[in-house]
C-alpha cells in the first residue's frame, strides 16, 4: 500500500490540474441592455429584407450601365480558319479556251487552307429609343433608392413593433407577479387573523383560491415574454440562441407631431418613400413611352471594318502564305415602314401603364390621407387614456392600502379587499396598455408621414 501512495498522490494531482480550469473559470460575461436604438442599429446591419433592397439597387446601377451600351462603341473582332475537304468547283464557259461557249470546264478556286481576321466597329449616331432609355434607366436608379428607403422605414418599423411588445409582455408579466405578490400577503395576513380567531376559514381559503388562480395567467405571461423575444431576435437579424436583456421602458416619449390633419399630409407627400418611388414610376414610363414612339424614327450608325485573309494549299508554310488586308467605313440608315403594327401597340401598352401608375398614385394618396387621420386620431386618444390611467392608479393605490388596513383592523371584508385588488391591477394594467398604444402609434405614424428615427427612454 505504501509503494501505491506516490502513484496515488501523482494521479490526484494530475485530475487536479486538468480540472482547474473548469472549476476556477471566470463566469460567461452578462450580455450589455439592449436600448431600442441599439436594436434598430443591429437590425439595420443584419437584416435580409435590407440586404434584398441593397441588392436591387446596385442591380438598377448596373442596368443603367447596359442601358448606355447602345449609344457607345461597338468593337468586335472575328478569326476563321476552313479547311476544305473537297475543293469548291466554278464552271466558266470554254470560249476562253476556243470553244463556243456550249459546254463548261470545272476550274477548282479554293485552297486547302484559308482564313481570314476581322475587325468590325460600329457607332450609332442617332437612335431616338436608346436615348429615351437612357433617360428612363436613370429614372430607375432614382426609384431604387426609394425602395431603399422604403424597406428602411419596414424594417424599423418591425424592429420597434417587436421591442415594445417584448416590452410589454415583460411589464405584463411583473404586474401579475406583484399581483401575486400583494395576495401572497394577504394570506399571510388571513392566517394570523385565523389563529387569533378574528378571520373565519372561509377568509383563509378564498385567499388560497385568489393566489393559485394567478398561477395560469402567470404561466402564461412567461409564455409571451419568451415568444415575443423570439419575434425581436428574427426581426433584428439574430440568431435565436442570442441573449438579450432590454434597456428600455414603456413611458411616453418626446418625440413632437403635427396637430393638423393638413400639416400631417403635407409632410407625409413630402417624404413618403414609396410616393416617391410611384411618382418616379409615373416618369419611367413616360420615357418608355417615348423610347416606343422613336421606334418609328430612322437610326443613324456609322461602321467600320478591318479585314485580312489567306489562302494556301498543303505543302505550303504558313509564314510564305500572305495576309492581304482590306479596310472599308460607311453609314448605315435604317427606318420601319411597316412592323406588323408592333410599334403602335408598344405605344398603346406603355400609355396603358402610365395611366395604370398615376392611378395607383391617386390612390396612395388617398389612402396616405386617410391612414394619417386615423393614427392622429389614435394617438390623440393613446394621450387622453393615459392622463386618466395615471390618475387613476394613484386613487386604486390609496384604494387599495385602506382596503388593506380595515381588512387587518377586522373592520373590512375579504369581498372589500378583493375588489380594491382588482380594481388596482386593472388601473395598472389599463396605464400599462396606453403607454404601448401611444408608443406603438407613434411608430405608425412616424412610418406614415415618412420618418424613420429610433427614439425611446433609457430606463
Amino acid at each position: 500500500m505504501n509503494r501505491l501512495r506516490p502513484a496515488i498522490f501523482f494521479l490526484f494531482s494530475l485530475f487536479l490540474l486538468s480540472a482547474s480550469p473548469a472549476l476556477y473559470a471566470a463566469p460567461a460575461p452578462e450580455s450589455a441592455p439592449l436600448s431600442l436604438d441599439d436594436a434598430v442599429r443591429i437590425g439595420l446591419e443584419k437584416s435580409r429584407a435590407l440586404e434584398l433592397a441593397r441588392l436591387d439597387r446596385d442591380m438598377a446601377h448596373q442596368k443603367i450601365r447596359e442601358t448606355w451600351s447602345r449609344v457607345l462603341p461597338q468593337l468586335t473582332t472575328e478569326l476563321i480558319y476552313t479547311r476544305s475537304v473537297k475543293p469548291s468547283i466554278l464552271f466558266f464557259p470554254n470560249i476562253f479556251n476556243g470553244g463556243n461557249g456550249s459546254s463548261f470546264t470545272a476550274i477548282e478556286i479554293s485552297a486547302d487552307n484559308s482564313a481570314s481576321a476581322t475587325l468590325n466597329l460600329r457607332q450609332p449616331i442617332f437612335n431616338g429609343s436608346a436615348f429615351a432609355g437612357i433617360r428612363a434607366a436613370g429614372t430607375v436608379r432614382k426609384m431604387s433608392e426609394e425602395a431603399y428607403r422604403n424597406t428602411e422605414a419596414a424594417v424599423i418599423t418591425d424592429i420597434k413593433m417587436a421591442y415594445f411588445d417584448a416590452l410589454i409582455s415583460r411589464d405584463q408579466l411583473k404586474l401579475i407577479e406583484q399581483s401575486v405578490a400583494r395576495w401572497e400577503e394577504s394570506r399571510r395576513d388571513t392566517r394570523a387573523m385565523f389563529r387569533q380567531g378574528v378571520a373565519a376559514d372561509i377568509d383563509t381559503l378564498k385567499a388560497f383560491l385568489s393566489v393559485e388562480n394567478l398561477r395560469p395567467e402567470l404561466l402564461q405571461a412567461e409564455s409571451r415574454v419568451g415568444i415575443t423575444m423570439t419575434k425581436l431576435k428574427n426581426a433584428m437579424g439574430v440568431t435565436p440562441d442570442t441573449e438579450l436583456r432590454l434597456a428600455g421602458k414603456l413611458e411616453l416619449s418626446s418625440d413632437s407631431y403635427p396637430t393638423e390633419i393638413a400639416a400631417a399630409y403635407e409632410e407625409a407627400l413630402e417624404r413618403r418613400p414609396d410616393l416617391r418611388q410611384l411618382e418616379l414610376q409615373v416618369q419611367a414610363q413616360g420615357e418608355k413611352l417615348s423610347s416606343a414612339r422613336a421606334e418609328r424614327f430612322p437610326v443613324l450608325s456609322a461602321f467600320g471594318k478591318l479585314e485580312s485573309q489567306t489562302a494556301f494549299n498543303d505543302g505550303v508554310k504558313t509564314s510564305q502564305s500572305r495576309w492581304p488586308v482590306s479596310s472599308a467605313v460607311g453609314l448605315q440608315l435604317s427606318m420601319p415602314i411597316f412592323t406588323g403594327f408592333r410599334i403602335s401597340s408598344q405605344v398603346e401598352q406603355a400609355k396603358i401603364e402610365q395611366l395604370q401608375t398615376r392611378t395607383r398614385y391617386e390612390d396612395l394618396k388617398a389612402n396616405i390621407r386617410a391612414e394619417i387621420e386615423i393614427m392622429l386620431s389614435s394617438f390623440r386618444e393613446s394621450q387622453k387614456r393615459i392622463e386618466v390611467q395615471s390618475k387613476t392608479i394613484t386613487v386604486a393605490e390609496r384604494s387599495y392600502r385602506i382596503s388593506q388596513l380595515r381588512f387587518r383592523e377586522g373592520i373590512g371584508s375579504r369581498l372589500e379587499l378583493t375588489d380594491a385588488e382588482l380594481q388596482l391591477n386593472k388601473a395598472k394594467t389599463n396605464y400599462l396598455q396606453a403607454v404601448y398604444d401611444y408608443l406603438v402609434t407613434s411608430v405608425r405614424l412616424d412610418k406614415a408621414l415618412g420618418r424613420s428615427k429610433a427614439t425611446v427612454a433609457k430606463s
